[in-house]
C-alpha cells in the first residue's frame, strides 16, 4: 500500500490539537506530565483507540482504492459466481441492447444477467466481471474469491450498522 504524507496531515494535525489540549489541561489542573518512565495502561488504551479509529476511517476513505494503479476498483468476480450467472433468450418482441457496446440484441440471442437483472451480451459482460466485480450500469456488487476484499466489505458493513445504531441511540435519547 503507497501512502503519501500528505494523506497523514489531517491525522498530525488531529494529535497537535490533542497535544496542546493536554498541555491546557496540566496548566489548569496545576500538574505535570509523567516523568517519562513510561505512561500508564489507560493512557496506552485511550491512544491505542485513538489510532484505531483514526487508521479506520483514514483507511475507509480508500474504499476499493487500488493501491498500486491509483484506480478505483474492485477484484474480479467470483469465478463459480460468474460461471452459474443465468442465460436469457432475447424474444422477438424485445426491443433492447447491450449496455457495453450498444448493439441490439437479436432474437433469440443468448444474454447474460446479473442479479442486478441488467442484461449483456456474454462477450461483453465476461471480460468486465474478469477485471472487476461491479456491473457496469449499476455497480451492483457480486461476491469475489479474494477474502481480504470480502472481510473488509464485511468490517465495512459492521461499521454502518454500528454508525447507524449509535445514531438512533442518540437520536432517541435527545429528540
Amino acid at each position: 500500500m503507497i501512502l503519501l504524507f500528505c494523506d497523514f496531515v489531517p491525522f498530525l494535525q488531529k494529535l497537535t490539537r490533542l497535544k496542546k489540549a493536554m498541555a491546557s489541561y496540566f496548566d489548569e489542573h496545576d500538574c505535570e506530565e509523567t516523568d517519562g518512565s513510561g505512561p500508564d495502561a489507560n493512557t496506552l488504551l485511550r491512544w491505542a483507540r485513538l489510532l484505531r479509529n483514526d487508521v479506520r476511517s483514514f483507511l475507509a476513505s480508500f474504499d476499493g482504492l487500488d493501491y498500486f494503479g491509483g484506480e478505483r476498483k474492485g477484484p474480479p468476480a467470483s469465478k463459480e459466481v460468474v460461471a452459474k450467472l443465468p442465460d436469457k433468450m432475447i424474444s422477438e418482441d424485445e426491443d433492447s441492447r447491450c449496455p457495453i457496446c450498444l448493439v441490439d440484441y437479436n432474437a433469440g440471442e443468448q444474454c447474460k444477467v446479473l442479479p442486478c437483472k441488467h442484461d449483456f451480451h456474454p462477450r461483453c459482460i465476461l471480460p468486465w466481471l474478469a477485471q472487476t466485480n461491479t456491473c457496469p450500469v449499476c455497480r451492483h456488487e457480486l461476491p469475489t474469491d479474494d477474502e481480504d476484499y470480502e472481510e473488509f466489505q464485511r468490517e465495512k458493513a459492521r461499521t454502518k450498522q454500528r454508525d447507524f445504531e449509535r445514531e438512533s441511540l442518540h437520536s432517541s435519547m435527545y429528540t
